[in-house]
C-alpha cells in the first residue's frame, strides 16, 4: 500500500486538477474520509493557486507537491522558487464588516487554516517550503 507520492507541477492554474487527483489516491489508499480529503484538496489547490497566481506571477516555474500519507495523518508538502512568502504572517481577515465594505481576497489563507490541522512555513535554500497536516478523527 503506497500512501505517499512526490511530483512535480508548472506554474499554471490547469495543472490543479492534477494535484487534486494525486491528494485523493493518496489519501483513499490510507482510509481517509472523503471530508478529510476535501479539506485537503481546499486547502492544496489555495496553496497553490497562490503560489502561481501571487508568487510566479505568469513567469514560468515550477512547483513541488509531496504527499504522504501516514496511519494516523496526512502531510503534503508544496515547495516553489516563487519570492518568499510566509501565509502564517498574513492576519485573519476582519468578517464582522459589512460585505460591500471588505476587500477582495484574503479569505484563502485564512480557509486553509480552518480546514487543516497544521501549517508550517519554512524558507530554505531559496526556496518556500509550506507544509499542511491533517490529523485522522480519533475513534471512539
Amino acid at each position: 500500500m503506497d500512501c505517499s507520492t512526490t511530483f512535480a507541477i508548472s506554474a499554471n492554474l490547469s495543472e490543479i486538477p492534477r494535484v487534486s487527483a494525486a491528494i485523493e489516491e493518496t489519501m483513499r489508499t490510507c482510509a481517509f474520509s472523503d471530508d478529510a480529503i476535501l479539506d485537503m484538496q481546499l486547502a492544496v489547490e489555495e496553496a497553490v493557486s497562490n503560489t502561481i497566481l501571487h508568487g510566479y506571477r505568469g513567469a514560468v516555474g515550477q512547483v513541488t507537491i509531496a504527499i504522504q500519507a501516514m496511519h494516523e495523518l496526512v502531510q503534503v508538502r508544496i515547495e516553489d522558487h516563487a519570492p518568499p512568502f510566509d501565509p502564517l504572517s498574513h492576519p485573519d481577515p476582519y468578517r464582522e464588516s459589512e460585505l460591500a465594505e471588505r476587500r477582495i481576497g484574503g479569505l484563502g489563507i485564512y480557509l486553509m487554516r480552518q480546514v487543516v490541522d497544521e501549517i508550517i512555513y519554512q524558507y530554505i535554500d531559496r526556496k518556500n517550503v509550506l507544509t499542511l497536516v491533517k490529523k485522522k478523527p480519533r475513534s471512539l
